[in-house]
C-alpha cells in the first residue's frame, strides 16, 4: 500500500477521487434519464386508452369497450370528467384520470373527436321482427303515452350524436348499450343536473330496452358519421349542460 510524506497530498488526492467518482455517478444517472425519458406526444399520453378502446379508440374486440373515435369533443370530455369525479363508476378508468387536469383532458377528448377509421358491420341480429320494429318506432317517434321522446330528438336523425356534447348511439355493440342504460336505470350512472337520460330510462320497461338496444345495434352506420353540427329543434327535456 502505497504511503503519503505529506497528509495534504494525501486528502488532496482522495478528495479529487470522491470528487471523479461523484461526477461519473452523475453523468451515467444523467444519461440514464435522458434513455428513460418519454416524449411528451399525444400519442403517448393516449397509449393507455387505445389499450382497451382499441386503435385510434375504434372499439375494443370484446364488445364492452366502447368506440370513442369521432364522438363529439364535448361529450367525450365530460365523460372523462365524469369518471375522473366519480360520476361514472369504473375503478381502472377513476384510477387513470385522477390526477389528471381539465385541460389534459380536453386534448385527450379532441385527439379521439378528431379520429374517423371505418366502423365495422353489423353483428347478425337475434331479434325477431316485432321486437326490432318496436325499436325503430321507439328511436324515430318515442312513445308519448309513455313519456318517451324519440331518440332522434337529441341523438341526430342519422343516431351519429350532434355537436357538442350528445353521443351517437349507431355503431356500438349491444352489451354496451345494455349496460349503459341499465347503469342508468339503476343509477350507477349519472350525468348533470337535471339528468335527462336517468330521467328518460325510468320510463322505458324491460322491453323497451331490448328493442331499442336490439334495432340500435344492428343498423349499418352511413358513410358520413359525424355528429350533426347543431340540435335543430330544442330539446324535449331539460338536460344538464346541454340546456340553455
Amino acid at each position: 500500500m502505497r504511503t503519503y510524506r505529506y497528509p495534504l497530498a494525501r486528502s488532496a488526492l482522495g478528495t479529487m477521487l470522491i470528487a471523479g467518482i461523484a461526477i461519473f455517478l452523475f453523468s451515467s444517472k444523467f444519461a440514464s434519464a435522458e434513455e428513460a425519458r418519454v416524449p411528451d406526444t399525444i400519442a403517448q399520453r393516449v397509449a393507455a386508452c387505445v389499450v382497451c378502446h382499441g386503435k385510434e379508440g375504434r372499439a375494443g374486440s370484446d364488445g364492452y369497450y366502447p368506440r370513442i373515435a369521432g364522438k363529439p369533443a364535448g361529450y367525450l370530455y365530460n365523460q372523462l370528467i365524469n369518471f375522473r369525479d366519480g360520476k361514472r363508476t369504473y375503478p381502472v378508468m377513476t384510477a387513470m384520470l385522477e390526477n389528471m387536469s381539465d385541460a389534459y383532458l380536453r386534448e385527450i377528448a379532441q385527439y379521439f373527436s378528431d379520429q374517423h377509421p371505418p366502423y365495422p358491420a353489423p353483428q347478425p341480429s337475434q331479434s325477431n321482427p316485432t321486437e326490432l320494429e318496436r325499436g325503430r318506432v321507439l328511436v324515430h317517434d318515442g312513445d308519448k303515452a309513455k313519456g318517451i321522446p324519440a331518440c332522434v330528438a337529441c341523438h341526430s336523425a342519422k343516431m351519429t350524436g350532434t355537436a357538442p356534447a350528445i353521443p351517437g348511439l349507431i355503431g356500438l355493440p349491444r352489451d354496451y348499450l345494455l349496460g349503459q342504460i341499465g347503469a342508468w336505470k339503476i343509477g350507477t350512472r349519472k350525468a348533470a343536473t337535471p339528468d335527462c337520460m336517468a330521467h328518460i330510462v325510468q320510463k322505458m320497461d324491460a322491453a323497451d330496452i331490448s328493442a331499442v338496444t336490439a334495432w340500435l345495434s344492428e343498423q349499418r352506420v352511413p358513410a358520413n358519421a359525424s355528429p350533426a353540427p347543431a340540435l335543430k329543434v330544442k330539446l324535449p327535456l331539460e338536460c344538464g349542460k346541454l340546456s340553455p
